[in-house]
């Protein structure tokens, strides 16, 4: 018999207590003929019982043989009625306590039922696992229930429908979901791997099956993420539909606590991914490759190319040019092989979300099938696939990448903005990758792989002084500061301030730990004595007292500094100015200051009328310089007289282009400017030209800087968000400007009076660079162990095993990835079933 049956009889028993008392009532009233009628309604109320636990557990139950004598009873006092005249209650609640003394030791749950509901086949790995061991569990029935769904049309309507449930391994008995009435069988536990409901843009699983449905019919729900991970997770994982709903959540390992929304922490289960448990038991005995498939393999080392959701969203016709130039390269090398898996939602989000790029995907879908270029694998499996793989590239924000990670194949990561092999000083690109700004000390650079270079002469030629982190990627650190006879290395990701002193790191000082993720801090600054951290995930601006090394942290007026635009969460522009700091709006003309020395903090307003946020923010002296997100209104304020000026007479030619998309737009025109006289020297963020204003009589006119700054980017290698922007004054007249080009990483010293210029060589020994090229190796927190595509190794260096850096060691990486995943040695789904079987037993 099932708890919930046992539970429906225990109700019964309830419900013939209070008739009980109520026959007493109304046999005290001398009330017979409804005595009467109460009487037989128990009889009835007991054979049903009777008939109902016979159906459970057959015939011959101690439980049916009471019921059968309470049912005697009621005749026969039924009977007697009208001559009873001693106390008849007493003898029927002993009997109802016999019977529910039966029902709760006789008829205990034999056993439980468990349903699991997949809806992708290819995302039933996700939950096979712990299938498998409810399966095995003699006193379990569990039952597998794909579920069917629906693509999404643009407008957020239904389109295709799907059912998947004959795309499931062999070995797995599918119920159809017609014919398994979930308000009738009322199982005891449901497992989903679908958190969105009706929130899921691009594809729905049929309304029937939201969680909230869900939840009526069973006292656990039980949610497991569809994905694996390496070591982040995305935003959109925070709060989920299903998750109000759920139980239960399990999640890959304790450290994942921190990125859900804290109000489901008791809910989460830190027991590890089924996911994991399935790889490591197909990889260690694989498959036999399709017929097709094995003879392009044969001899040869086959590449996993996963092209992921996320990569495809984030730029798609970069995404596009990228799966062009991979399939080129691969073309070029006779001696691997190429095997290709989108995954299974990217046409389906092509549709949905980018139907102006499905043609050009079918074509190189097209080319890639036609032209034989490898293998294009839809198949439902993929742990099957991995198995038969050597090694992985692609996108790093996948699934996969745990996968590939926990069987112990090399992970080589693809930057999507690199579509051709580089040339001559491409490696310029990835080592000045933030340039130099208003707030750094120019004696060090912080480059890619955490490594700190610095130029012994001030004069921008660089050498290696040390690593900054034991990761090799992962972007940890902004910028250095000089604050007396000390520098300071603060943190982007990082959440610690690392101290130089005499070119050595004397110690680090370390922040409260609030973040699981990257991103802790946009920008850092210092104030006298004091340097400040400019948060965007982390929940506090950051005050370091460097005389006392006392920390303070601000969390009041944090929505005031970030806020979101068009989905991105943005912190607004920031400067020091009279012993204040200054942080504004991202979306609005507020202003937080902050007295440097007293921390009292006060929001302000501009006073204008500009609603587009502020970029930028900039002192002249006197008054705060606002550059705009939104639109081209510069702003003028005086944070003690109130007064502002707003600019916006610009030329009419002014145009703006969104760097990533290429649309015509106007956001982000400006950066940071130069101040020169009655001059504002305005360079462009995304603007089409530099602007010379005079901020007295607001005329403002295209100016020409007197060298051929760069107005594309120059390849792949050269990531950029903006084109160029100016550093402080190199000289005390503030007439001598270094201006930093983005786009092709130069410097330039620029003579604003005479429109004079030279260039500042920034110098690296590239021998040296190429020695401390990381290779293989602990990746981040975020991603425990790979290679990155770059200058020093490229796709084509990674297909003939020319890596620059460490050599791929398959026990480091898999030691790496085990310290992101409980129960990595394939017992997770074990650990799963076996607690929710004791949670059910408690209850």
């Amino acid at each position: 018999m099932r708890k919930h049956q046992q539970e429906q009889i225990q109700k019964l028993v309830t419900t013939l207590y209070e008739a009980t008392d109520e026959i007493n009532r109304q046999f005290s009233k001398n009330n017979i003929p409804t005595v009467i009628n109460l009487l037989r309604d128990c009889q009835d109320a007991a054979i049903h019982m009777g008939e109902f636990i016979e159906n459970f557990e057959g015939e011959d139950t101690r439980t049916v043989e009471l019921l059968t004598e309470y049912h005697t009873s009621l005749y026969n006092i039924a009977m007697e009625i009208e001559t009873i005249h001693v106390s008849f209650i007493k003898q029927l609640k002993k009997e109802l306590r016999m019977i529910e003394n039966s029902i709760r030791n006789e008829l205990k749950p034999k056993k439980i039922e468990v349903v699991f509901f997949p809806y992708k086949a290819s995302m039933w790995d996700s939950l096979e696992s712990v299938w498998m061991a409810a399966n095995e569990d003699a006193q379990c029935d569990a039952y597998v229930v794909p579920i069917p769904y629906y693509d999404r049309k643009p407008d957020g309507s239904f389109g295709e429908f799907h059912y998947e449930g004959g795309d499931l391994p062999d070995y797995v008995p599918v119920t159809h979901y017609e014919s398994y009435d979930i308000s009738i069988r009322r199982p005891d536990v449901i497992y989903i791997h679908n958190p969105y409901d009706i929130y899921n843009t691009v594809t729905s699983v049929d309304p029937r099956f939201y969680s909230h449905e869900l939840k009526k019919y069973t006292d656990t729900l039980v949610y497991i993420p569809y994905y694996s991970t390496s070591g982040g997770m995305s935003e959109g994982q925070k709060s989920c539909s299903a998750y109000y709903h759920a139980d239960y959540i399990i999640t890959q390992a304790e450290k994942y606590r921190g990125f859900f929304d804290s109000s489901f922490s008791k809910k989460l289960l830190p027991l590890g991914s089924p996911k994991f448990d399935r790889v490591v038991r197909i990889c260690n005995n694989p498959p036999e490759p399709p017929a097709a498939w094995k003879a392009k393999m044969t001899g040869k080392k086959v590449y996993f190319y996963n092209t992921s959701i996320n990569g495809l969203l984030s730029n798609t016709q970069v995404f596009l040019k990228k799966m062009q130039y991979v399939f080129s390269v691969f073309a070029a090398h006779d001696d691997v092989c190429l095997l290709w898996r989108p995954h299974p939602l990217l046409e389906s989000t092509l549709d949905s979300m980018r139907p102006e790029f499905q043609q050009i995907y079918s074509k190189i879908k097209r080319f890639f099938i036609e032209n034989d270029i490898g293998i294009y694998d839809d198949t439902p499996d993929v742990a099957n696939t991995i198995a038969l793989c050597d090694a992985y590239i692609g996108d790093s924000g996948t699934s996969v990448v745990s996968l590939f990670g926990i069987a112990g194949k090399p992970i080589f990561i693809l930057d999507n903005n690199i579509n051709t092999e580089p040339v001559e000083d491409d490696w310029r690109g990835e080592m000045i990758t933030r340039g130099f700004n208003l707030y750094s000390d120019d004696k060090w650079l912080i480059t890619r792989g955490n490594k700190l270079y610095y130029s012994p002469d001030n004069n921008y030629k660089y050498q290696y002084l040390c690593d900054l982190s034991d990761h090799a990627y992962g972007d940890y650190y902004l910028y250095a500061l000089t604050v007396g006879n000390k520098t300071y290395i603060c943190p982007r990701s990082a959440q610690d301030i690392v101290v130089l002193v005499e070119n050595q790191i004397s110690k680090r000082i370390r922040l409260k730990k609030h973040i699981e993720r990257p991103g802790s801090f946009a920008g850092a600054v210092s104030c006298g004595k004091y340097i400040f951290l400019i948060p965007l995930y982390y929940p506090a601006i950051v005050r370091y007292n460097t005389v006392n090394e006392e920390i303070r942290y601000f969390e009041a007026n944090l929505d005031v500094i970030i806020g979101m635009r068009n989905g991105e969460r943005l912190v607004g522009g920031y400067c020091v100015q009279n012993e204040y700091l200054f942080i504004a709006s991202p979306i609005d003309n507020r202003v937080l200051a902050i007295e440097a020395e007293s921390g009292k903090e006060q929001v302000l307003t501009t006073g204008g009328n500009n609603a587009g946020g502020c970029m930028t923010l900039n002192s002249d002296g006197s008054n705060l310089w606002s550059m705009p997100f939104s639109g081209t209104i510069v702003t003028c304020w005086n944070s003690e007289s109130g007064e502002v000026h707003e600019y916006s007479n610009f030329p009419d030619n002014l145009k703006c282009r969104h760097i990533n998309f290429g649309f015509e737009c106007m956001e982000r025109p400006f950066s940071y400017p130069a101040f020169y006289g009655d001059y504002v020297y305005l360079a462009p963020y995304w603007s089409n030209m530099f602007i010379k204003l005079n901020r007295i009589t607001g005329e403002a006119s295209e100016w020409q800087p007197p060298f051929d700054i760069s107005d594309n980017i120059k390849n792949g290698y050269y990531s950029s968000w903006c084109k160029s922007w100016f550093v402080n004054p190199a000289d005390e007249d503030n007439k001598s400007y270094n201006i930093f080009s983005l786009y092709d990483r130069k410097l330039y010293n620029v003579d604003l009076e005479n429109s004079k210029y030279e260039e500042i060589n920034i110098e690296f020994n590239v021998n040296e660079l190429k020695a401390n090229e990381p290779g293989y190796k602990k990746n981040s927190e975020w991603l425990q162990y790979c290679c990155e595509e770059s200058a020093f190794n490229t796709l084509s260096d990674f297909l003939e095993e020319n890596i620059t850096g460490n050599a791929f060691n398959k026990e480091n990486q898999i030691a790496a990835y085990g310290e992101i995943a409980a129960n990595n040695d394939g017992t997770c789904g074990e650990k799963v079933h076996k607690f929710i079987r004791g949670h059910l037993n408690e209850n």
